[in-house]
């Protein structure tokens, strides 16, 4: 396709858009409605679990594969794969008979987490190079805010279409999605060709799971018992074959060189304490907000009230990222960030120290949206703007795939915290809450102060960068 003849960069961002937000959707809409899931297949609290984990897990591994396979034989394609594996996923998990097959389903959904960095590469690729930095800003808060929908919105989806519900609304936007990318996405001017090693990617799926397992079972499993070390040990091991093998690889899967730049290792670092915050804060400030009054807190609200709590703060992630590139573009993207994660602390304190009322909670958690919204945005695009064009894919996976990790962690972390503050009902204390989320408003602190190490560049050096990568592009193409 020539230049002229390919699609209005308009049109395909519309539908990276509608990829990104599904993602996120199917990522956060099981989350306040795992007691009814579990009702519905009448299973166990434990196995009920694996429907989040397979998801987590699935994900881990897919995200920085697909990154790196898209970079290598066109985003395009690999566009397409993930939104079809995500809709396929939702097709069998509101068809699902049994909890086994909806853990299948979910391991299906996890496969579409390369939508992520796939759309930060078609968007490197294909928009004019003054554009990439907004379209990259308001891609990313779309991820923030569709995980604040998805909780939103599961509640009313229950109530008005059942369990399937949650599955077939996904389905639909997926499956139109997926038809759009054939139709209207271009294919990738920029490659990274060569075989992709097999080895590296074999070990980082299996440290990730390793990893990840431990994190997320380690509170059923017993964080001392021989299967939970046993499980980090490999993965601390699995992780330096890994990193060795990719040094030596002819074509390596992850680019050693590239992760230990300043601009992308300080980076991969705010990203894991993000992922400890965010994925803790969308988890528990529902149940905070479902705990019965007479426990002397919380609003005794049902699933779909929780989840309308949080609408100012989905409302102002999404704000948030329509202006964070302007305001990137004004002050600076790394004055953005630690701003924004600064915000997001103090909103925490707030949450942590002052929740007497519904309109306490309502304006904590908008000022959290905005924070983590102007933040999230700017700091996709400094990580793209970090790394030359044929790795946008494996390097922006990676940074996801770290804030997953660090989701996993914070979401452990504070249901440890919470379990450990318990009455003799069985319901948490007050005082779980507030240690939970001043500890979270701890991990936005020190994501702020790490985000002062992010190196960065000016608009005009990135977009100049930008154009550089095309230029060479097109040289060694003619």
């Amino acid at each position: 396709m020539s230049a002229s003849s390919r699609t209005s960069y308009r049109i395909t961002f519309v539908v990276v858009a509608a990829a990104v937000a599904s993602f996120a959707l199917v990522q956060s809409m099981t989350i306040p409605v795992m007691s009814q899931i579990q009702q519905h297949f009448d299973t166990s609290q434990s196995t009920v679990t694996w429907v989040l984990t397979a998801y987590l897990l699935s994900a881990s591994v897919a995200t920085p594969i697909v990154g790196r396979i898209g970079d290598a034989v066109g985003k395009e394609k690999m566009l397409v794969f993930s939104i079809g594996a995500l809709a396929i996923g939702s097709l069998v998990a509101a068809l699902a008979p049994t909890i086994g097959v909806m853990i299948a389903a979910r391991v299906i959904q996890g496969i579409g987490g390369g939508v992520l960095p796939i759309a930060f590469g078609i968007i490197r690729d294909e928009f004019p190079a003054a554009r990439v930095a907004g379209a990259v800003s308001v891609t990313s808060s779309l991820m923030a805010v569709g995980m604040g929908v998805g909780i939103v919105v599961a509640g009313p989806v229950m109530s008005g279409l059942g369990y399937a519900g949650l599955f077939w609304l996904p389905f639909g936007v997926t499956a139109a999605a997926a038809l759009a990318a054939v139709v209207f996405v271009p294919e990738s001017p920029v490659r990274k060709p060569g075989r992709i090693s097999v080895l590296p990617a074999v070990l980082l799926s299996t440290w990730l799971v390793c990893l990840l397992l431990a994190v997320s079972q380690g509170g059923e499993w017993g964080w001392g018992s021989p299967v939970v070390v046993g499980l980090f040990g490999a993965a601390a091991l699995l992780l330096v074959a890994w990193i060795r093998s990719e040094s030596v690889a002819a074509v390596p899967l992850v680019d050693m060189r590239v992760m230990r730049t300043p601009a992308v290792w300080t980076t991969n670092l705010v990203a894991l304490l993000v992922g400890v915050g965010m994925y803790a804060t969308f988890g528990f400030t529902p149940q905070f907000n479902q705990t019965p009054e007479v426990m002397g807190y919380g609003f005794g609200a049902s699933v779909t009230e929780s989840g309308l709590l949080m609408l100012p703060s989905a409302v102002m992630t999404f704000l948030a990222g329509l202006v964070a590139a302007r305001l990137a573009s004004t002050i600076g993207p790394k004055t953005v960030v630690v701003a924004g994660f600064a915000l997001a602390a103090v909103a925490l304190v707030l949450q942590a120290l002052w929740h007497d009322a519904i309109w306490h909670m309502l304006v904590s958690n908008a000022l959290v949206g905005l924070g983590m919204g102007v933040a999230f945005a700017c700091l996709a695009s400094l990580v793209v703007a970090a790394v030359p064009a044929d790795q946008t894919g494996v390097v922006s996976g990676m940074n996801a795939n770290i804030r997953t990790i660090g989701g996993a962690i914070g979401s452990a972390a504070m249901g440890g915290i919470v379990t450990a503050h318990v009455t003799a009902s069985g319901l948490p204390t007050e005082a779980g809450y507030t240690i939970g989320f001043l500890a979270l408003a701890g991990a936005f602190t020190v994501a702020a102060i790490a985000a002062l190490l992010i190196p960065v560049r000016s608009e005009r050096q990135i977009e100049r960068a930008l154009v550089a990568d095309r230029d060479a592009e097109a040289l060694a193409g003619a």
